[in-house]
């Protein structure tokens, strides 16, 4: 793990967990229902202060919290051009299997790369640590499946080329 990414994935995991004391909340205009408060943002009261950590510029995390969810959005660095689509198709990829991954939204926050929602029920039904340790291991393992995807992409460019010039000699 870099020197600069350890800090940066200590402070967002001390944040997460800390983030995590969820509870079962009624609506406080319709009787019997339980709406994730950080999404509907009906009562001000309820909501926490948004918090953002940054590694740099494009390397971000923003997690808002209320009395019942917390989300989660992550914007994940993108060097180039080739590295924004990528992360685009992979994001996208991920986000068309959201009820898969239970806790990931099918929309990503403006500004943001992909989005999590967790609710007083995932907490109750999923332990809060694996939850954390899942959206850690999501987290370093981005970058690491990009710059793969990059690598193969790169390669396959060149033997495509080199194909191509062979007709020239």
């Amino acid at each position: 793990m870099a020197a600069t990414l350890k800090p940066y994935l200590n402070a967002v995991r001390s944040t997460l967990e800390a983030a995590m004391c969820l509870e079962n909340f009624y609506s406080q205009r319709v009787e019997r229902h339980n709406k994730p408060e950080v999404e509907i943002r009906s009562s001000k009261e309820v909501l926490f202060t948004p918090l953002e950590i940054c590694r740099n510029d494009k390397e971000k995390v923003l997690i808002e919290g209320s009395i019942n969810s917390l989300r989660m959005s992550i914007s994940i660095k993108q060097a180039d051009e080739i590295e924004r689509i990528l992360c685009h198709k992979f994001m996208r990829f991920m986000m068309m299997r959201a009820e898969n991954f239970f806790i990931l939204r099918r929309k990503p926050i403006e500004g943001y790369d992909i989005s999590f929602l967790i609710t007083n029920y995932h907490t109750e039904q999923m332990y809060k640590h694996k939850l954390v340790d899942f959206v850690m291991e999501f987290m370093t393992e981005i970058d690491k499946e990009i710059s793969e995807m990059k690598l193969c992409l790169n390669g396959r460019g060149r033997i495509s080329a080199v194909e191509f010039l062979k007709n020239f000699n």
